[in-house]
């Protein structure tokens, strides 16, 4: 009788691993050089990809369809801006761009999510943004958003319209209700950032971790019902926008699954108790 051979062991993560350390030299980032074997910290790593749904359609104004800047916008005037905005799509772990690699363009996100974030000078990451459908990004000094030191990854299958700076300046900048909506939007974006950086300040490791969890909730808007919410990030990239180490966020959420507000899955997190969570974010 033919012995079975015993189930294949996952390496435990190691303590250099776990401080969510980057590469030594960010230039490696552009050469992708892990292969078939990624390393915990690799763009996409443990990231379920998604199927892609409306892109590979003959509509010119997919793009622009549910897209908030977009909105007082009749489809005939959608269908010319879709005209200098031609789609692209990245697969999962796909770099956008980075800081080696600069796009001087402006990315209307379609359809998957963007992990913007950038490298300290030791190697850590921080993930600056989360980026979900219906979003615009990108370096675009017309706009006064600067993004040199970023790098953008597609966190699953990504479907995104992209526009140059002539057509930024043509279609966006000289139409008043656009212009009117991106200075909303940017504007927002100051606001976050702004909180995360008193949250950082102010507030503890639970309370950042319960706070990330619950603006992630809320903008995937992957919502069951009144308090059931999914959230598609794995523990090291919650911890990168916590601003904490993975293995403190992996310890906090734990205690949150301990308690019921929370379920753990693999690469997702499900929300189950969203009043409890809130409370735990504090004042």
């Amino acid at each position: 009788m033919v012995k079975p051979e015993p189930p294949e062991q996952l390496p435990a993560e190691s303590e250099e691993n776990a401080a969510y350390c980057l590469v030594e030299g960010v230039e490696a980032l552009d050469r992708l050089p892990w292969g078939a074997n990624p390393p915990p910290w690799a763009p996409g790593r443990r990231e379920e990809g998604t199927a892609m749904g409306q892109a590979a359609s003959g509509d010119r104004t997919w793009c622009m369809s549910e897209v908030d800047i977009f909105c007082d916008l009749t489809s005939e005037e959608m269908g010319v801006i879709a005209q200098g905005a031609p789609m692209k799509t990245y697969s999962s772990g796909e770099l956008l761009f980075t800081p080696h690699s600069p796009v001087e363009a402006l990315f209307i996100l379609k359809e998957g999510r963007v992990r913007v974030f950038r490298i300290s000078q030791d190697g850590r990451a921080l993930t600056t943004a989360i980026v979900n459908p219906g979003t615009i990004f990108g370096e675009m000094a017309l706009l006064g958003h600067r993004m040199y030191d970023n790098y953008a990854e597609a966190l699953e299958q990504t479907v995104v319209c992209v526009m140059n700076q002539d057509a930024v300046r043509k279609f966006l900048l000289g139409d008043p209700r656009i212009a009117a909506r991106i200075t909303e939007i940017l504007g927002k974006r100051l606001a976050d950032m702004e909180q995360r950086l008193c949250d950082t300040i102010f507030k503890s490791v639970p309370q950042r971790v319960a706070s990330t969890l619950k603006t992630l909730a809320v903008s995937e808007h992957r919502t069951f019902g009144p308090d059931l919410a999914v959230v598609s990030l794995t523990h090291e990239q919650i911890a990168t926008l916590a601003g904490t180490a993975r293995e403190t966020t992996t310890k906090v959420l734990g205690d949150f699954a301990d308690r019921d507000l929370i379920k753990l899955h693999r690469g997702r997190i499900t929300v189950l108790d969203m009043d409890q969570l809130e409370a735990e974010i504090g004042g």
